[in-house]
């Protein structure tokens, strides 16, 4: 299990393993909150320790770094893609072309800027282990929202997104994801993790119609900005309560 962890977390930031391939990730997509746990950890410490010095918006800037860098701005370039080819008009087939199209649009930018601008006045309204809790508690969601969306949503084209939405549909693996996940939003969280789950579950089956209707179903790229948009809906939640 311990190869299957390091495989996955291999596959949702830039640290390598010699030990990864498409099929395993997915077959394990259940643990996706355990690495987010790890994340959180990561991020969360760092967060904590630069605000016990420094002004809260430098710190909100250097955690947002920390998170790109951690995670090489690979989910975050999905939802760039994912604003494209959302506001594209015409067929579904246009949408997709535009989502794999290698240029990002104006949609994808702005989507992009009003994203991270969002993450560092969200991440500065906390201190201290509030902040770390913030943190913390929204990537273990964060990566919940996509083992969801596989789960209960249909692959849009074959592709990379295909092996997870086909082994996802085990209901026990789903099940031991939403248990990975509410352990630790209900121990640290109380009744701001209970909200969190409830409002990150709304938002995360609200895409799954959204991009059945524009696209047909899920795509790597929708993955990718279901964890973005979570991510940044619990942190507004978490600050907000």
């Amino acid at each position: 299990m311990l190869k299957e962890i390091g495989s996955v977390f291999s596959f949702l930031t830039i640290i390598p393993t010699s030990n990864s391939n498409l099929e395993t990730i997915a077959k394990y997509m259940y643990i996706f909150p355990i690495v987010g746990i790890a994340i959180g950890l990561i991020v969360g410490s760092i967060g904590f320790g630069l605000s016990l010095f420094l002004d809260p918006l430098i710190v909100s800037l250097l955690v947002v770094a920390s998170f790109a860098i951690l995670t090489g701005i690979h989910h975050t370039d999905g939802l760039a893609d994912f604003a494209d080819g959302l506001m594209v008009k015409g067929t579904k087939e246009k949408k997709l072309a535009a989502m794999k199209d290698l240029s990002t649009g104006s949609a994808g930018i702005v989507a992009i800027v009003l994203y991270i601008v969002g993450l560092i006045i969200a991440i500065s309204l906390s201190t201290g282990y509030q902040l770390f809790l913030a943190i913390l508690l929204s990537e273990i969601f964060a990566k919940f929202s996509m083992v969801l969306m596989a789960s209960i949503g249909k692959s849009a084209s074959l592709g990379s997104n295909s092996p997870f939405v086909e082994l996802m549909k085990n209901k026990k693996k789903l099940i031991l994801a939403a248990v990975i996940t509410l352990i630790p939003l209900v121990i640290l969280g109380g009744t701001t993790g209970l909200l969190l789950f409830g409002v990150g579950v709304t938002l995360t089956m609200f895409l799954v119609v959204l991009t059945a209707r524009s696209f047909g179903g899920i795509t790597g790229d929708v993955l990718g900005a279901t964890n973005e948009l979570t991510r940044l809906a619990s942190l507004l939640i978490f600050v907000s309560v």
